[in-house]
């Protein structure tokens, strides 16, 4: 928490109050699901509630609990209410409902006054130490074990529900606590939903069909998609896997520190440009990850983070034709002193079944 505590400062600020459940994790390593955690100078404070009285002697590092038995709102709004005069607190206001701040400013009886953190947590954790790296890392090994294994069962007649629970029941198999998100299995025309849920509909012979599945791994998040196409693919079908595996190529040799997030974006889309197929691209490139599935920072046109090592970043280019499908080729990559390295493995190469 020292970071932060010198951040507060640098804002003019005398406390900062964290709201959003992963960066509470992050800091102090508390896992459940209601929580505020105070922070100034000298001392941190997590509020939460009694059904984590336990659970917070084994997380909790670097802060002190208090079981609030009225909420927690009111708990903190108590908190800050004791403190003298004016108490500047700084706040994201992402993280925040309106709701909730002005219950916390008629409880401090009209003595804090709000200041924007700016996301300061999320950019902290942006940057991974090694720890972090190392359970990434395996969670991104678990889910490319994880595709190898449902690869044979990946046949016309299975259902896409069915191939998703599948994956999801083989992450836990293989020691995750379970999936980043739901799975995405997707075939056929549906295969063009970049972000379709699984259904009912069988596979078909003929067909593309897009996997996108993460595992969590002691909290980490991993997220790797596969296309794979049932039968023989015709050449057009060939030609765009090959485009889009390059375009993802592109994007992963323009990662290095002090390339910004929009050129990482740019790179893949040019590759696509050059193909004819970038206005078949219809989403960013990629984005953070770690405790969160999706993290600072955002491989969109025009973003100007700096990329800096020890980033995890995503690179997912794809092109989404209507009636044909889609295809998506996404890795985990971390950013190195020199450029980057590939986290997940699974076999990107085009594969007929």
């Amino acid at each position: 928490m020292g970071r932060l505590r010198l951040f507060i400062s640098s804002i003019g600020a005398d406390a900062v109050l964290v709201s959003h459940l992963p960066n509470i994790q992050y800091l102090c390593g508390f896992s459940g699901s209601a929580g505020m955690l105070l922070v100034n100078a000298s001392t941190a404070t997590l509020f939460t509630d009694g059904r984590y009285t336990f659970q917070t002697r084994e997380e909790v590092s670097g802060a002190r609990v208090q079981i609030c038995k009225h909420g927690l709102l009111r708990a903190v709004s108590e908190a800050l209410r004791a403190r003298r005069g004016c108490y500047k607190v700084g706040y994201s206001a992402s993280h925040m409902t309106v709701a909730q701040k002005q219950v916390l400013a008629d409880g401090a009886g009209g003595r804090v006054r709000w200041v924007n953190d700016r996301g300061a947590v999320e950019k902290f954790r942006a940057v991974k130490d090694a720890d972090e790296l190392s359970r990434i890392r395996e969670a991104a090994d678990i889910i490319s074990a994880v595709f190898r294994r449902v690869l044979k069962g990946i046949k016309p007649g299975v259902t896409e529900l069915a191939l998703a629970a599948e994956i999801e029941h083989e992450i836990k198999r293989q020691g995750a606590s379970g999936p980043s998100f739901e799975t995405i299995v997707a075939s056929g025309p549906r295969s063009a939903w970049a972000h379709a849920q699984p259904t009912a509909k069988p596979l078909r012979k003929s067909e593309l069909v897009v996997l996108d599945q993460g595992a969590i791994l002691r909290g980490y998040c991993s997220d790797m998609t596969r296309t794979i196409f049932l039968g023989k693919a015709s050449r057009k079908v060939r030609s765009l896997y090959t485009a889009v595996l390059e375009a993802q190529a592109a994007g992963k040799r323009a990662i290095r520190p002090g390339a910004t997030a929009g050129d990482v974006d740019r790179a893949t889309r040019n590759t696509l440009k050059r193909a004819k197929l970038d206005r078949y691209f219809t989403h960013s490139t990629g984005h953070g990850l770690g405790l969160e599935v999706h993290e600072m920072p955002r491989l969109g046109k025009g973003e100007q983070t700096i990329l800096q090592e020890g980033m995890v970043l995503t690179v997912e280019p794809g092109v989404y034709i209507e009636g044909l499908g889609g295809i998506r080729i996404e890795d985990d990559v971390v950013v190195t002193a020199s450029g980057s390295v590939d986290l997940t493995t699974a076999p990107r190469e085009f594969l007929e079944l």
